[in-house]
């Protein structure tokens, strides 16, 4: 007996949000999107009973992974991509043996995401809960609970569970019933939150003041020390942190790179077999992958800091110097300093007095360049073909439609060629130059201080949600149309 007929009453039996029967209306998919943000952004807000606020173990990861420290979505989207890490590793690896296109393979698949979710749950809830330290429980609450300070833990990783589900079968709602996917909205919505912030944040609210408050303070007399701004120190005031005006070129330029990606590609001409001028063309983009590939880099960054925490919570002063140094759980030597992904201008500029030297700094200036732009590259490779976007399934889909290449024959082998001069090469050039720009983008900084990466992907999934909703607009209008589409 193989493995999926083992576990098949399992994961057959895994709670699923219900398949809408025949087509969701337009207007109905945008109430379920916002029902679901709506929801989404009060569960951010409902705070761990039992746990005081502490240090953002995720630190500049949030923005990546969504939710929101201390509050019941604290995991955010963490166990559901570091599943889909296993999953893509495992699937790349042909390990599975499952074949997405036989339904009964669909649902096992399903299932054992689902099922991955809530172990990475429980591998990453626990040890932040009872080992980390990083969710300590309030004293006062612990000496009157049953269980005492064990119970409390036990509540607030009861809590953490509850919040990571409810964000698992949410993003499964927005795709089955809404527009886009509950992932890529969570991310935008988090990082939207930050650049509105990090724009119009009042400079009496808790934290640093947005730009434009902080320029009319500057205009005003009212920032209190500025150097002459005809000045050197005055240039570099306005430019890094006293202006921001860096942070806000970096975020624009950011932008305009996405966007003019997305719209590079290479037009392969189709034309139909029966029909005769009826024509039309298969769009190959530079960035073919998409952004949502960084997702996994990033968590896979995220869980090998989260480890190096867990092991000094637990070594103290006996964990070995060449594997880890830690001031204020922050790595600043050793392996995992190294490993460490350069997250704002301060991680690299050693003249500003860091306490690493520079060929340290540039070291691990290199390795993090390295891991984004390979990493990048790998799952790039590894999300088409587990997406069905390869040259294979896309010369299936290409075949099914009844669809050929102009001047070759009507055959699956013959279009599957022409598919390999492109897809494999745009994948990996487009996953790289991705990683690139999101080490940059931290680099330089951005506003609000939203990581290089979550700037990515906000910009990118807020343009394919445009073309989307603009396919189902033209849809609603053209019935016919989603009938040809499927």
């Amino acid at each position: 007996m193989g493995w999926k007929e083992a576990a098949e009453p399992v994961l057959t039996r895994m709670p699923s949000v219900r398949q809408p029967e025949g087509h969701v209306p337009f207007k109905r998919k945008l109430t379920w999107t916002g029902g679901i943000l709506l929801l989404y952004f009060f569960l951010t807000n409902v705070t761990l009973y039992g746990a005081n606020e502490g240090a953002d173990i995720f630190g500049q990861f949030r923005s990546l992974l969504a939710g929101g420290q201390g509050s019941v979505l604290h995991l955010g989207i963490g166990p559901i991509v570091t599943a889909s890490i296993v999953l893509q590793l495992l699937g790349g690896a042909n390990l599975l043996g499952l074949d997405t296109d036989d339904p009964r393979d669909q649902v096992l698949y399903q299932g054992l995401q689902k099922l991955l979710v809530v172990v990475m749950i429980f591998l990453t809830g626990l040890p932040m809960v009872f080992a980390g330290g990083f969710l300590p429980a309030d004293p006062q609450l612990a000496a009157t609970f049953p269980g005492g300070e064990m119970g409390v833990k036990w509540l607030i990783f009861a809590q953490i569970l509850v919040g990571a589900i409810l964000v698992l079968f949410m993003d499964e709602i927005i795709s089955k019933w809404g527009v886009g996917s509950g992932i890529g909205l969570f991310i935008v919505a988090g990082v939207s939150q930050k650049l509105i912030g990090g724009l119009f944040a009042w400079s009496g609210l808790p934290g640093r003041p947005g730009l434009i408050p902080n320029w009319i303070a500057i205009a005003t007399g009212n920032a209190g020390e500025v150097p002459s701004l005809l000045t050197a120190e005055g240039i570099q005031y306005l430019l890094l942190d006293g202006g921001g005006i860096l942070a806000l070129v970096t975020t624009v330029l950011i932008f305009s790179i996405v966007v003019y990606a997305e719209s590079v590609r290479v037009e392969i001409p189709l034309s139909h077999a029966r029909v005769k001028g009826a024509r039309g063309r298969f769009p190959v983009k530079l960035i073919y992958a998409s952004v949502l590939p960084m997702i996994l880099v990033r968590a896979l960054q995220a869980n090998i800091q989260f480890l190096g925490r867990i092991l000094h919570s637990q070594l103290g002063n006996d964990m070995p110097v060449w594997l880890g140094q830690y001031d204020g759980g922050r790595a600043i030597g050793g392996l995992f300093y190294y490993l460490a992904p350069i997250q704002n201008r301060a991680d690299w500029m050693w003249w500003t007095g860091l306490a690493q030297e520079p060929w340290q700094v540039l070291l691990r200036v290199a390795i993090d360049l390295t891991f984004m732009i390979v990493g990048g590259a790998i799952f790039a490779i590894f999300w088409v073909e587990t997406t069905d976007m390869g040259p294979e399934a896309t010369a299936k889909q290409i075949q099914n439609s009844g669809m050929q290449i102009p001047g070759f024959r009507q055959n699956t082998g013959v279009i599957e060629k022409v598919m390999e001069r492109y897809i494999p090469q745009v994948t990996v050039i487009g996953g790289a130059l991705v990683g690139l720009l999101a080490v940059l983008a931290n680099m330089l900084g951005t506003i609000g201080g939203v990581s290089g990466t979550g700037l990515l992907l906000t910009v990118s999934i807020t343009y394919k949600l445009y073309e989307e909703i603009a396919e189902e607009q033209l849809m609603e209008m053209h019935p016919m149309m989603r009938d040809m589409f499927g």
